[in-house]
């Protein structure tokens, strides 16, 4: 009787182990305590730039908006007010209303009526707004234009162990790895925190990063600031992928045989010893 029941013991005990995760696998940041005993300086540029594809918002003003008649011919960059500034002109619909994109082509270039094509790959959203600026100062159009550039259709997809896999808008030119995970609803509960991978596009080259969400270094990571048209991957555990499984489901069900195995032979033992 006693084999058996250090037997059953020995198996409720292994089912149970197998069933734990460490506490290491699951909490983020570990020892920041440490790392972040004093500030620590922000070394990655977290800036997005320009690449063929994007689509750019550029809003103009300056002193004279009669000035901006230019471009109503093409209704797109800016239309005068008598206020003393332009407002930002809606010519085409899309997600945010009536916004017409300038597509950056393959090339790099914006093509802008009146002013021909810009150069912006590889710029941030203020220097292609200087680059559009030196534009219209070079055709005499505008003496001191006000140029703003916006990015339209920054987004990042999210795939793998996450609570809510999908495209992700970017808000603004500041995001992290951790801003777009919050918004899948954080990673599963079946994920491996320590290993996620971020895919990029870089100068016309795929690259990926090695993402480690239990470690103070993925603040040093030079993939902690996304940036457009990024693609991150959360890995599964491999328990996902056989829960649904004949192993997966004899397993539970052992567990649980095993476990009142457990149970009836303690109670057995307890009424014997009495009845001695």
């Amino acid at each position: 009787m006693k084999k058996i029941l250090n037997l059953t013991f020995v198996a409720a005990a292994i089912v149970c182990l197998c069933s734990c995760v460490s506490s290491k696998k699951i909490v983020y940041f570990q020892n920041s305590d440490i790392m972040f005993e004093e500030a620590q300086d922000i070394l990655q540029k977290y800036e997005m730039r320009l690449k063929p594809a994007d689509q750019v918002l550029i809003k103009v003003t300056c002193d004279n908006p009669e000035l901006l008649e230019v471009f109503n011919l093409d209704v797109t960059m800016g239309l005068g007010s008598r206020t003393g500034s332009a407002n930002l002109n809606y010519g085409q619909s899309g997600s945010m209303g009536n916004v017409y994109g300038y597509t950056v082509d393959n090339n790099g270039n914006l093509l802008l009526p009146m002013l021909g094509t810009v150069y912006v790959r590889n710029m941030t959203c203020a220097e292609a707004a200087k680059a559009v600026e030196n534009k219209i100062k070079e055709k005499n159009i505008i003496r001191e234009p006000e140029v703003t550039v916006r990015l339209l259709n920054a987004r990042v997809a999210v795939l793998g162990a996450v609570k809510s896999p999908h495209v992700v808008s970017l808000t603004s030119e500041r995001n992290t790895v951790l801003d777009v995970l919050s918004q899948c609803g954080d990673v599963s509960d079946q994920a491996l925190r320590k290993e996620v991978t971020l895919y990029r596009e870089e100068n016309g080259k795929r690259s990926k990063y090695h993402l480690d969400l239990t470690s103070t270094d993925i603040f040093d990571n030079p993939a902690f600031y996304v940036q457009q048209n990024d693609l991150i991957y959360v890995q599964p555990n491999k328990s996902q992928n056989v829960k649904s499984s004949a192993f997966s489901t004899f397993l539970g069900v052992g567990g649980s045989v095993i476990s009142a195995l457990a149970s009836v032979t303690a109670l057995a033992i307890s009424i014997v010893n009495l009845t001695k």
